[in-house]
C-alpha cells in the first residue's frame, strides 16, 4: 500500500486536499472519484522516515506529530484492539479516522511494516520522533503480556495526561511574557515617538525643568539613538545563551538557575517530580523492567540534575539496593516521594504510591499556576500603569508650570 497527497475540489466547486491510502494510482483516484471528488494534482508520498535534515524545513516543523494527536489515536487504538479487531484492521481505521496528515502518514507507514512481517513495538520504533521509547517499550510489553489495549488505554490516559499538564505550565510562563512584550512596546513607543515630540517645546521654555521630565529626556534620548544596538545585543545575547545551553555544563546551570528562580523555580521542581513519578508508574504498572523504566525516565524528565540523580539510582539498584535509598542521597527530590517509594516498595505496591504522588503534583503545580495567573495580571496591570503614569506626569509638569507663569 502506498500513500498519495491530492488536491482537487468537490461536486459544488469547493477546493479541497488531503492524503489517501491505495495500492496503485489508479485506485487513489477511483476512491477519491467515488467520495465525489474531483482530482486535481496526485503524487505518492515518499516512504519511509523523514530524513532529520528535512524537518528543519517549513514543511518540517508543521509536519509534526502533536501529542494531542498521538493521544486521541493512541485512544481510539485500544479501544479498536479492545474489540478484537485485528491490529491491521485497525491501523486502517485509524488512518481514515485522523485528520492530521503527519498522523496519517504515520499509521499509513507503521501498519505497512506490520503487514510485512514486525511486531507493533519494532514498527514503532523505526519513528522515534513520533513515538519515544516509552510509548516503545510499553506497548513491547503490552504485546508480550497479552494486554496491548490495557497498555494503549495507559499510555493514552498518560499523554492526555502530559499534554494538559503541559498547557497550563505554558499559559502560566506565556501570559506575563506576553503582557512584559506589550508593555515594553508600549513603552518603546512613547519614549521613541511621543517624547521626542515635545523635547522641542520644553527647550525652548528657557527654565529648569522639573526633575521627572529631565530623566524622561535622558532615557526617551538615550533610546532613541541606541535601541538598534539594544536589539542586535539581545539578539547576540539569546543565541549565546542558546548555545551555551546546548552544552552539559551550560544545561546543568541552566537547570540549576531555574529551579532556583523565584515562583517559577518551585513549578519546574514540581513538574520534573511529577513527570518522574507519572512515567515510572505508568512503566511499572505495564510491566517494564525496573532498570529500564528508570532510563527512560531519565530520557524524559527534562532536567539535567534530576537525571544524573536518576544514573547514580540506576547504577545502586542495579547492584541490589532499593530505590527510595539513592534518590533520598541525592538530595533532588522531596523527602515526601521518597518516602512514599519506600513504602511502596516494602509493600509491594510501588506503581500505585508512584501514581498517588503523581496525582498530588500534579495538582500541586496546577493549583500554583492558577493562583499565579490571578496574581500576575494585576500585579502587571500596576507596574505598566504606574510606567505610563510617570510618563504622563513628566510631560504635563512643565505644561502646567508654563500655564502657571503665564497667568
Amino acid at each position: 500500500m502506498a500513500i498519495y497527497s491530492w488536491t482537487g475540489y468537490t461536486e459544488k466547486g469547493k477546493t479541497s486536499s488531503g492524503m489517501i491510502d491505495a495500492s496503485s494510482l489508479r485506485e487513489a483516484k477511483i476512491k477519491l472519484r467515488s467520495q465525489g471528488l474531483f482530482v486535481s494534482t496526485i503524487a505518492e508520498e515518499a516512504h519511509g522516515i523523514a530524513h532529520p535534515l528535512r524537518d528543519l524545513s517549513i514543511k518540517g516543523l508543521l509536519g509534526r506529530v502533536r501529542m494531542e494527536d498521538l493521544a486521541v489515536t493512541t485512544r481510539q487504538l485500544s479501544t479498536l484492539v479492545g474489540a478484537s479487531i485485528p491490529l491491521v484492521d485497525a491501523l486502517g481505521a485509524l488512518f481514515e479516522q485522523t485528520d492530521s496528515p503527519a498522523m496519517k502518514k504515520t499509521i499509513a507507514q507503521v501498519r505497512d511494516s506490520v503487514n510485512e512481517g514486525l511486531s507493533f513495538a519494532d514498527a514503532l520504533a523505526q519513528h522515534k520522533r513520533v513515538f519515544p521509547d516509552l510509548y516503545v517499550n510499553m506497548v513491547r510489553s503490552g504485546e508480550a503480556s497479552g494486554a496491548l489495549d490495557v497498555v494503549l488505554l495507559r499510555l493514552a490516559e498518560f499523554l492526555e495526561g502530559q499534554h494538559r499538564l503541559r498547557s497550563k505550565v505554558g499559559a502560566a510562563l506565556l501570559y506575563p511574557a506576553v503582557l512584559l512584550f506589550i508593555s515594553v512596546v508600549v513603552l518603546m513607543y512613547l519614549l521613541t515617538a511621543v517624547v521626542p515630540k515635545v523635547v522641542g517645546m520644553f527647550e525652548s521654555m528657557n527654565q529648569v525643568l522639573p526633575l521627572p521630565t529631565r530623566v524622561l529626556i535622558a532615557v526617551s534620548t538615550f533610546l532613541s539613538a541606541t535601541w538598534w544596538m539594544i536589539l542586535i545585543a539581545l539578539i547576540v545575547l539569546a543565541v549565546l545563551v542558546a548555545r551555551w545551553k546546548r552544552t552539559d555544563r551550560g544545561a546543568l546551570r541552566f537547570d540549576q538557575f531555574k529551579m532556583n528562580f523565584p515562583i517559577y523555580g518551585a513549578i519546574f521542581r514540581k513538574v520534573s517530580v511529577a513527570r518522574f513519578a507519572r512515567t515510572l508508574g505508568t512503566l511499572l504498572a505495564s510491566g517494564v523492567p525496573i532498570i529500564e523504566s528508570l532510563r527512560i525516565v531519565k530520557t524524559v524528565v527534562l532536567n539535567r540534575i534530576m537525571e544524573m540523580a536518576i544514573e547514580n539510582s540506576i547504577s545502586e539498584v542495579m547492584d541490589g539496593s532499593s530505590l527510595a535509598a539513592p534518590l533520598k542521597r541525592s538530595g533532588v527530590f522531596p523527602p515526601i516521594l521518597v518516602h512514599m517509594i519506600s513504602v511502596g516498595e516494602k509493600s509491594g505496591s510501588l506503581e500505585e504510591m508512584l501514581s498517588k504522588a503523581a496525582d498530588s503534583y500534579e495538582g500541586d503545580v496546577e493549583t500554583t499556576v492558577a493562583g499565579l495567573t490571578s496574581i500576575l495580571e494585576p500585579v502587571m496591570i500596576v507596574i505598566m500603569g504606574g510606567i505610563v503614569g510617570f510618563v504622563v506626569i513628566s510631560i504635563l509638569m512643565p505644561m502646567l508650570e508654563m500655564s502657571t507663569i503665564v497667568r
